[in-house]
């Protein structure tokens, strides 16, 4: 017997809980062998499910990943979004579930989506819940849709549920989508100019050497473009790998603990990006906390959710602390107050929320707001860093024309 790596689902105290699939071989009272599966957070919790289900274990293995969702390679959470639309359509239109997984699988048109649905609707029709079959598939289904999907299934209104997390899904898109597109066209003026630049020293500044050989004073440009030269002619093996070298290292010491803590403190603290970064935060901590609490999910299970979803360890650490108050019975804004990260009218905002038991519609209401700051932020950084860059590459050419024409005229000068 062994234990089994399996979906991630949010504990009661915020702790995250690894579940697990076992495979069971039991008898029932009357003594007729049965077999099948659980899902399990232990092998123990495995042998107390069936307890309850009063059968008598023979023998429980954990099940292995056998890819179920691991080798289904990358599934946009736009695609998702589609088939929670049209999942609830169907279920409005008061088709069985059964029937609309079925209906599902065949028109999906991502074709590593439709697969899961497959497994979802086999899991389905042996008997468990539509949440319990999307769980063991987090890298398509995650933990908050997983909660949601449970907690509209209890409560009777999952089509609303379903609603809900299309707009979600769409909405967080489209301001993904947003900042990335904001970022190309930067990035590729930069990495156009290093190009160029490399070219430059590499092909076209050894012509004009000899040129200068003869000449009795070299400008003081004119030998740092040559001393520049030498040196990525000569040692480019050894400064592409240090080029590598940092990179990794930066990448390894992001990747740990201390690291992403840093790297989120510090990327807050740069001018206009920091802003637009801490807003984006914001954002998708009020849209998932109030969908969440909108849809029935109880309150300490939306905050642990909401906490890993953020994509900021600062915000995380005072979701946290908040959740630690909620379970002691005191408010949720003070915690926040305290980490320094929300503006002043939104931790307002939300104290009156509380005191007049309406937090979700006003975390929505906050995040449609600060949505709409956070595109404007957006916009103007672009606008700011856009001439910075024309103006950073101009001085680039600039440089380079006098290293290069300066000596020329000089030595023409000295002719005549």
């Amino acid at each position: 017997m062994g234990t089994s790596a399996g979906p991630v689902r949010p504990g009661t105290s915020g702790e995250t809980i690894r579940v697990g699939v076992y495979q069971y071989i039991a008898r029932t009272a009357a003594g007729e062998q049965v077999a099948g599966s659980v899902q399990a957070d232990s092998e123990a919790a495995a042998v107390r499910a069936l307890d309850e289900k009063r059968l008598f274990p023979v023998r429980v293995t954990a099940q292995e990943a056998e890819g179920r969702g691991a080798r289904t390679g990358h599934i946009k959470p736009r695609d998702v979004g589609v088939l929670y639309a049209q999942l609830s359509d169907l279920l409005r239109a008061d088709v069985p579930m059964m029937r609309a997984l079925e209906i599902m699988t065949r028109s999906t048109v991502n074709k590593r989506l439709a697969a899961l649905v497959g497994k979802v609707k086999e899991d389905v029709s042996q008997g468990k819940s539509f949440a319990e079959a999307l769980a063991p598939f987090p890298e398509a289904f995650l933990p908050l849709h997983v909660a949601m999907v449970r907690a509209g299934e209890r409560a009777g209104f999952l089509e609303d549920v379903l609603v809900n997390m299309s707009d979600f899904i769409e909405r967080q898109d489209e301001l993904q989508s947003k900042v990335l597109g904001a970022m190309v066209y930067p990035l590729v003026v930069v990495s156009v100019g290093v190009l160029v630049a490399t070219i430059v020293l590499v092909f076209l500044v050894p012509m004009f050497r000899p040129m200068f050989a003869d000449m009795p004073s070299i400008p003081l440009p004119t030998k740092i473009l040559l001393g520049v030269s030498d040196l990525v002619q000569n040692i480019w093996p050894v400064l592409l790998l240090l080029v590598v070298v940092a990179i990794g290292g930066a990448w390894g010491f992001r990747a740990s603990e201390v690291g992403r803590r840093k790297w989120d403190r510090w990327r807050l603290k740069i001018p206009m990006v920091g802003t637009a970064v801490r807003l984006l935060a914001i954002t998708r901590f009020c849209r998932i906390l109030g969908m969440m609490l909108k849809n029935g999910v109880p309150v300490l299970q939306a905050l642990a959710i909401s906490k890993d979803a953020t994509g900021s360890v600062v915000l995380a650490d005072s979701i946290e602390r908040a959740a630690e108050n909620v379970r002691a019975g005191q408010t949720l804004a003070d915690p926040l107050k305290a980490s320094g990260f929300f503006p002043i009218e939104i931790l307002e905002m939300v104290a009156v929320a509380e005191e007049s038991n309406q937090l979700e519609k006003t975390l929505l209401g906050i995040a449609d707001t600060v949505e709409r700051r956070t595109n404007r932020q957006i916009d103007l950084a672009v606008r700011l860093i856009e001439p910075l860059i024309l103006v950073a590459l101009a001085a680039g050419i600039g440089f380079f024309g006098v290293a290069l024409i300066y000596p020329i005229f000089s030595m023409a000068g000295s002719l005549k």
